[in-house]
């Protein structure tokens, strides 16, 4: 029995797990003091929460804790690890290099340093007709290094197509040229295993709603070993987080984003297994139901290259928000959902070479904990006929 409208738009958000509601509840209640408050219990209480809660974040990426720094999300992180780095070390050098399908979140604050006499290089990934495409050839990162490069950065997994770059590569390419290395993982945390000594990252931004955690709640991790990866603050007022984010700590929704990421880790391999094996269907019933259905990203049989529960596909013929309007039982999406509003095609789609039409005619399918197998046969049912009905308008 399926209980409609049917969730799969989990790469824009996920639901809060019970498990996590939990224990975030006694912070809304009997735990409410300021964890600045150091003269008082209340105050010694919720600092002792958020110092646990750290402890355990730090734990789950390799990192120490004093190398985790909390944010209202993964936006305000990837600003404070670009604009900080850049605004730090203009001695070094003001070139920036990144990728063209990067989130908004990347593109637009080096938008903002190229109008500022900064030098910003995005290369270009692998294209649409390629076994891998979406995905970064780490020499591209060496060639495009010169001596005023300060800073490279990758999105380790892509909100769009699940794309995963070779950042361990890029990481190493960077310690030699002594260029600092930031990630946007929001898409990754929780979703594949993630080590920043593995992966030789200097900055690495998430953000806990993308893992059954609560909205407005995010981390950047800054490395400080072997050396401290300095940043200027972009929010001033209060000193806290070593002076790099001040403002007063949320411990429910940072408590929150501790227990979503251990019980994402800890459920993590079985997961992926199971929500590949439900992707995996979705797309084949979409293959078997209708003609022309093209997948965009890596095949998926190239399990190491993309995430395990997303599905971007182009349905010929159909214009995608057409679409998703025919369809209001299902909840997907026609690209990211911090640029929907943006009547051009998607960025990301247009990068990689897909051609404008199939790119209005794609739809983003972001399966999660809480999908089942019969909301995938929902899912490719309603399609299915969305997509028929569509195609038989267009041809009367």
């Amino acid at each position: 029995m399926v209980q409609t409208p049917v969730y799969m738009d989990n790469h824009a958000t996920t639901r809060v797990d019970p498990r996590v509601v939990e224990a975030m509840l006694p912070f809304f209640g009997e735990c409410y003091g300021n964890p600045g408050s150091t003269g008082h219990v209340f105050g010694w209480e919720a600092q002792e929460a958020v110092d646990l809660a750290r402890r355990s974040l730090a734990g789950l990426i390799g990192a120490s804790e004093r190398e985790v720094i909390f944010t209202s999300g993964a936006t305000e992180s990837n600003n404070l690890a670009i604009r900080g780095v850049m605004d730090r070390n203009r001695r070094k050098g003001n070139h920036v290099i990144s990728v063209s399908t990067e989130h908004r979140a990347v593109l637009d604050p080096l938008q903002r340093l190229g109008r500022r006499d900064g030098q910003v290089t995005l290369l270009k990934p692998a294209q649409v007709d390629s076994d891998c495409a979406g995905r970064l050839d780490p020499q591209q990162v060496a060639d495009a290094i010169g001596p005023e490069t300060a800073l490279v950065s990758v999105m380790l997994a892509n909100n769009e197509i699940g794309v995963l770059q070779p950042l361990a590569e890029i990481g190493e390419i960077c310690r030699e040229n002594k260029v600092l290395l930031h990630t946007d993982a929001t898409q990754a945390l929780g979703r594949i295993a993630v080590d920043v000594e593995a992966l030789g990252v200097d900055l690495l931004s998430g953000s806990a709603h993308k893992f059954y955690g609560p909205k407005g709640c995010g981390l950047l991790y800054v490395r400080r070993r072997p050396r401290l990866t300095r940043l200027e603050a972009l929010i001033e007022g209060g000193g806290q987080e070593h002076g790099l984010r001040s403002g007063t700590l949320n411990p429910a929704g940072i408590v929150g984003m501790s227990k979503a990421l251990e019980l994402a880790c800890d459920e993590l391999r079985e997961e992926s297994v199971r929500l590949g094996v439900l992707r995996d269907r979705l797309f084949a019933g979409f293959q078997s139901g209708l003609s022309d259905v093209t997948l965009n990203g890596p095949p998926l049989a190239n399990r190491q290259q993309r995430l395990s529960h997303n599905l971007n596909c182009s349905f010929e013929g159909v214009d995608g928000e057409a679409l998703l309007m025919s369809m209001k039982e299902l909840a997907v999406s026609s690209g990211s959902a911090c640029t929907s509003a943006d009547p051009e095609p998607s960025h990301v789609l247009r990068a990689i070479g897909v051609s404008d039409d199939l790119t209005r005619a794609s739809l983003r399918f972001g399966l999660g904990r809480f999908s089942s197998e019969a909301d995938v046969e929902f899912a490719i049912e309603t399609v299915c006929c969305a997509v028929h009905r569509l195609r038989g308008m267009k041809s009367v």
